[in-house]
């Protein structure tokens, strides 16, 4: 796969707000919002590009694991699913977590080496300047929910 997206999950796919619980489990604080309430906006804007890979940059993989976070996407969006930003293996977690989120998605462009890629996520600090415009970036309580973002998703497809 030589088109990549890097993918979070809170503030694009869902309000930013989420927290775990050991009774409870992974969930979201804000009232009526649910878990992966906007994954459907990725799958349609990803339905017209089959060519294009999905690398897991969210926390969801180094918090549970590659496969649960994989898990919890549609079947559509799980096939297109090539890697993740972590790799328990070859990394250590507190190092990665002390990583800005760009510094970790342009560490896996390096390894990964894609043709093209882009990201899409709410976390835009200390984002390396020579790829800020590969970022999409989301508002925390709107994510892919909003229209200029979802316009701008296109265009970086369109790009690609």
């Amino acid at each position: 796969m030589t088109k990549v997206l890097y993918l979070d999950y809170d503030g694009v796919l869902h309000d930013d707000a989420v927290y775990w619980h050991p009774k409870h489990g992974i969930y979201l604080k804000t009232p009526g919002r649910t878990l992966f309430e906007w994954m459907y906006i990725l799958e349609n804007l990803l339905s017209p590009h089959p060519d294009v890979g999905i690398v897991l940059s969210t926390s969801w993989v180094r918090a549970k694991s590659f496969e649960y976070a994989k898990s919890q996407l549609s079947a559509p969006l799980r096939e297109k699913v090539i890697g993740a930003t972590f790799h328990r293996r070859e990394m250590h977690k507190i190092e990665f977590d002390l990583t800005a989120r760009g510094v970790q998605i342009w560490n896996d462009v390096q390894r990964r080496n894609p043709t093209s890629w882009f990201a899409i996520d709410n976390d835009n600090e200390r984002w390396p300047a020579h790829c800020r415009d590969k970022l999409v970036l989301t508002q925390d309580r709107l994510g892919l929910s909003e229209v200029k973002v979802q316009n701008e998703v296109m265009a970086m497809l369109n790009l690609l």
